[in-house]
């Protein structure tokens, strides 16, 4: 590595929404490197369930991950259940892991290379951004330079705070908690139990393993949260142990002002997040990363406004709404009666969660 790298596209993050759009950047002709300092596959407390979308989107990249195919969506609360298939495909529950190491392979082999660097401090002018950069252990790095910056760190990311992207955030916060179990997996969809105050996603990603996430206002721990949904612990009693660390994160709402200052634009979780109830977060942040490359190509960073709120325009109303609807405790109760009964209703949603675009 050269004292300073010039690049047409640096991208700030190595999580799969990062890795994508390195790769969607390489394959457009665009030299790119992508900053992250942490080794191996990453980890992240999500649902790991991709929809239909987003098994289309990755394999448009020539990214095939190993899991367990998905065929729909099943909503639970005690006895009661309604269940809906995707239209468009089929999806598929991965280990975050997994995700990120075919990432990284297919990146690889792209020529895309991945800097063993954070990013300490940005500086622009008419021409590019000078991304100033620190190894481990918080040494000075060597400046990378680039005509473009695409940020993809993450829920909190360093880079919109920095630039004073960010927005104030209003009503409660959400939280989310994952745990893998040891257990065959009982179903071929996504079950989401609907507590008292708590949803839990069930997802299998692989022949012997299952993932649950708990989506909630609490800051109760997962044990007491699990204790909402009795008969989702009478599965998991059959459990022989877990498969991994406990993990978290949250708060899940950000906002932002804006997805562009100047030559940086945000992507995924970092260009904001609204709640992870739908399970679109890899789907959404491929879209987002299209529209990134799509406007840094054409010269014109501005145009990604419009291009992120195309990408995103859906998700945020049906999320928003869904989160808003349910905080009453009688809408909780009534969710999974109603789409029951309104099964067309439940059906129309899920075809467009899962809809390949």
């Amino acid at each position: 590595m050269s004292a300073q790298t010039v690049v047409d596209v640096a991208v700030i993050g190595g999580g799969p929404v990062g890795l994508a759009t390195a790769l969607t950047a390489a394959r457009q002709g665009l030299s790119t490197v992508v900053l992250e300092p942490r080794e191996g596959a990453i980890d992240k407390a999500c649902g790991e369930g991709l929809m239909p979308g987003a098994v289309a989107a990755l394999a448009r990249l020539g990214v095939e991950p190993e899991g367990v195919p998905l065929k729909g969506i099943c909503y639970l609360a005690g006895s009661r259940s309604a269940r809906a298939e995707f239209r468009d495909g089929v999806g598929r529950g991965v280990r975050r892991t997994t995700l990120h190491a075919a990432l990284t392979g297919v990146a690889g082999s792209t020529g895309v290379e991945v800097l063993p660097l954070s990013a300490a401090d940005l500086a622009q002018d008419d021409q590019g951004v000078t991304v100033a950069t620190h190894e481990q252990g918080r040494r000075p790095g060597p400046p990378v330079r680039a005509r473009y910056v695409i940020a993809a760190d993450g829920l909190h990311s360093p880079v919109r705070r920095a630039l004073g992207l960010e927005a104030p955030t209003r009503g409660h916060a959400r939280y989310g908690l994952r745990l893998h179990h040891v257990i065959a997996p009982w179903s071929d969809h996504v079950e989401v139990h609907w507590g008292p105050t708590a949803e839990a996603y069930v997802t299998p990603v692989a022949p012997d393993l299952v993932g649950v996430a708990v989506l909630t206002r609490s800051r109760a721990g997962y044990d007491a949260l699990l204790a909402q949904f009795p008969e989702l612990m009478a599965r998991l009693d059959g459990a022989s142990g877990v498969g991994g660390a406990l993990r978290g994160a949250g708060p899940l709402r950000q906002r932002t002002r804006r997805r562009v200052a100047g030559r940086v634009l945000l992507v995924g979780d970092a260009s904001g997040y609204v709640d992870a109830l739908t399970g679109e977060g890899i789907a959404l942040g491929l879209a987002q990363a299209t529209a990134a490359v799509a406007a840094v190509g054409e010269g014109r960073p501005q145009a990604y406004e419009r291009g992120w709120r195309q990408a995103t325009w859906r998700y945020t109303v049906l999320t928003q709404g869904l989160v808003q609807a349910t905080r009453p405790a009688w809408v909780r109760r009534a969710i999974v009666p109603a789409a029951e009964v309104l099964r067309p209703v439940f059906a129309g949603a899920v075809h467009e969660l899962g809809r390949v675009r």
